[in-house]
């Protein structure tokens, strides 16, 4: 296949278009290397022959020319970043929703409309799955501060008041952002679906939950903490974490990541309907957890857990990619303990 990776100079990207191209297929990268999402990192090294479109995925000239002959658009672009604040609302909404809106228009003007691969994100759903021991399923609402700041950092039932207990979110779980980056992917995916719906084209939305490897960047709102708590320990500082060091995540290597996006670029689904999938590793990581192995792994002081703690974070978001597994036949063969020690000590 012919497959236009957006975003293919980034973390994710780079290592996706190296397993497209492993895989065989003609793949050809857009990307706007801009400073502030590159950073002052090199760019990575892309696999010889693989062509790249230097350009804002907001610019439709650009887009065009890069889309021409593609079979498959794999739309990585974007703005990462936490987007907790509202200083760069616009920014956030015009590199992410409006760079998808122009994407997609130029794809339906193609004389074969490609099939699209979303990057979607675990952000969507704020918080993960929560029960409770007498009402069942709930939502989470947000954490009190009266709670937090006495150390009982789960969130309670909307209901009786107990303290909900964390579970795996799947693909029908209710959207419900907390940041501009999550509503950026939210509305990403709200447009992709009205697009497919006019086109009749096909389009997959990936939701990927925290995903570290080689070259991931700190501030990232999947794994930037495995980020910082490396650079502590690699200048002998205990690594701090936050509340009680329970909050629960699926940490899911890079490379995985990449076979997923050859899955999903691989195998179309039904035409007129966005598909979206979990891509988890299917195991549960505390932040604590991540904190002592990286510590160790350096020979670095034993973590510190201040009890400290910000409203707006999640407290537990853990996937459950059975749809993955059963649709795609995809599933991560990198566990956390050696994806880390790869990645510490390398």
């Amino acid at each position: 296949m012919r497959i236009l990776v957006t975003g293919g100079a980034g973390f994710i990207g780079s290592a996706a278009v190296r397993t497209l191209a492993a895989a065989g297929h003609d793949v050809r990268v857009l990307d706007s290397l801009r400073a502030d999402v590159h950073g002052d990192r090199p760019p990575p090294t892309l696999p010889d022959g693989v062509p790249v479109v230097r350009g804002d995925v907001r610019d439709p000239d650009v887009v065009g020319e890069a889309l021409d002959g593609r079979d498959v658009v794999v739309h990585l672009a974007a703005k990462v970043g936490l987007g907790v604040g509202i200083d760069d609302v616009d920014d956030y909404v015009s590199s992410n929703d409006l760079g998808t809106a122009v994407l997609l228009r130029a794809a339906a003007t193609q004389e074969a409309v490609p099939h699209v691969v979303f990057a979607s994100s675990m952000v969507v759903y704020g918080e993960g799955a929560y029960s409770c021991a007498e009402h069942g399923t709930q939502p989470a609402p947000p954490r009190d501060e009266a709670d937090l700041a006495a150390g009982v950092f789960d969130p309670r039932c909307p209901v009786c008041g107990s303290v909900l207990t964390p579970g795996l979110v799947a693909e029908d779980a209710p959207f419900d952002p907390r940041n501009v980056y999550a509503a950026t992917k939210v509305h990403g995916e709200h447009v992709l679906a009205a697009w497919t719906r006019a086109t009749g084209a096909t389009a997959t939305a990936l939701r990927f939950h925290n995903v570290y490897g080689p070259g991931m960047p700190r501030d990232t709102p999947y794994a930037g903490v495995v980020s910082i708590f490396r650079s502590e320990a690699e200048h002998g500082r205990a690594p701090r974490v936050f509340e009680d060091g329970g909050q629960r995540r699926d940490l899911v290597h890079v490379d995985d990541v990449a076979r997923a996006v050859l899955a999903a670029a691989e195998q179309p689904q039904g035409p007129g309907r966005v598909e979206p999938f979990n891509v988890g590793s299917g195991e549960v990581t505390t932040i604590g957890d991540v904190a002592r192995r990286v510590a160790a792994l350096l020979d670095a002081p034993e973590p510190v857990v201040t009890g400290e703690w910000r409203g707006g974070d999640v407290r537990h978001v853990t996937a459950s990619s059975a749809r993955a597994a059963s649709v795609l036949s995809w599933h991560a063969h990198i566990r956390a303990p050696e994806g880390l020690a790869n990645l510490v000590t390398r």
